[in-house]
This record gives structure tokens, C-alpha cells and sequence, in this order.
């Protein structure tokens, strides 16, 4: 479990594909690598992956198939700049909400302006989602903990403190860029009930 606050820019060392799987291997800047394991899971650009291999100041994970239709991974080229997170230990403190790290789809970016301090980046909203996505609730957009302003049928926006701005690289998606999108769980729980149930 993840929590959507980035703890560093990792950058893309090398990718081998093959088909519809890849092994992918990022440096990370500030990120102490030391204490994961291999086999221990880490969050790329949302993504929940496992690590295979590590070095001092870099890890190799695989991407499986499933996970490269479903997620912008399988466009990464090297030199690309990816969030990372590491999983939530059981002691530590929990911030931002509950991301899994299981990507819903992709989206791209339709507008993006200044308001203030605050960058509003406005995206295309994907049908199957429209009712896990509400305004004022919480989604997870390339690994990133982030409050809805609004949503409609045709887009969702979201807002960019400065913070965010530097330390995640969200700030740096051009129009038409693709995202990664995972809605919140409560969500998802609570539209599978609303089918379920019987009224």
C-alpha cells in the first residue's frame, strides 16, 4: 500500500521489451534503497511493481503484460522521469490516502493554466470512471495524492501547490500528455455494492 505522497524523481536507466513485457531500471536522486528487498514493492508513476534487483542508487523491476496495456509504462523511453514511492511500513505514518498502486486506465491531459500559486491541470475523463471520480474526493494521477476540484462527464481538474510542483513530475505534462489513473478504493467498494444490492 502506497500513500501518493512522491518521495523521489527516479530517472529511467535502461529498458528491455519484449512484446508486451519490460524490464525497466531507474536511478532514484534522494531515495535510500538500502533498506528495501528484493521482492519488496515500489510505486512507478503510480504503478506498483516489485523490485528484482537493486544497486546503491538504483532497482530493475518487471513490467507484466496486463500492466503494460493498462498503464503509460510501456511508453517510457530512457531518460524519462518517474515517481517513486516506496510501500507504507506498518509503523509508519500514513499521509495523502490509500493508493494501492493498481492503475484504473490512462487519461491525457486536455488544459493547463496558472491560478495563483497553484497550477490547474485539467484532464479527459474516462467513461468508466466518471462515477469514482467526484468532486472533492481523491485520486491518484502518476503516483500522486491529489483533491478533485471538479468533475463532469466530459473532465475532471486538479490543483498543484508549488510543492507539488517541484517535487513530483506532473507539473512537467504537456497537453495531451498520458497519465496514469487509480480512483480511490472507497470508491470502487462502494459502486460494486451500489450493483450488487438488491433494492
Amino acid at each position: 500500500m502506497f500513500t501518493g505522497i512522491i518521495e523521489d524523481i527516479g530517472t529511467v536507466q535502461n529498458i528491455e521489451q519484449k512484446r508486451e513485457t519490460i524490464r525497466l531500471s531507474i536511478a532514484a536522486k534522494k531515495m535510500n534503497l538500502c533498506a528495501s528487498q528484493i521482492g519488496a514493492s515500489i510505486a512507478v508513476n503510480g504503478v506498483c511493481l516489485t523490485i528484482t534487483a537493486k544497486e546503491a542508487a538504483g532497482f530493475t523491476a518487471d513490467v507484466m503484460p496486463e500492466t503494460f496495456r493498462v498503464t503509460s509504462l510501456g511508453q517510457l523511453v530512457t531518460g524519462d522521469l518517474v515517481n517513486l514511492e516506496r510501500a507504507v511500513p506498518v509503523n509508519g505514518r500514513f499521509d495523502g490516502h490509500f493508493v494501492l498502486g493498481h492503475v484504473d486506465q490512462t487519461t491525457s491531459v486536455l488544459r493547463r493554466y496558472q491560478e495563483q500559486t497553484a497550477l490547474i491541470m485539467v484532464f479527459k475523463m474516462p467513461p468508466a470512471l466518471q462515477k469514482q471520480i467526484v468532486t472533492k474526493g481523491s485520486i491518484a494521477i502518476d503516483g500522486i495524492s491529489l483533491t478533485i476540484i471538479h468533475a463532469d462527464k466530459r473532465e475532471f481538474k486538479v490543483g498543484l501547490i508549488p510543492h507539488s510542483q517541484q517535487e513530483a513530475t506532473l507539473a512537467g505534462k504537456r497537453i495531451g500528455a498520458v497519465v496514469n489513473l487509480e480512483t480511490d478504493v472507497l470508491a470502487k467498494y462502494i459502486e460494486r455494492q451500489m450493483q450488487t444490492s438488491k433494492f
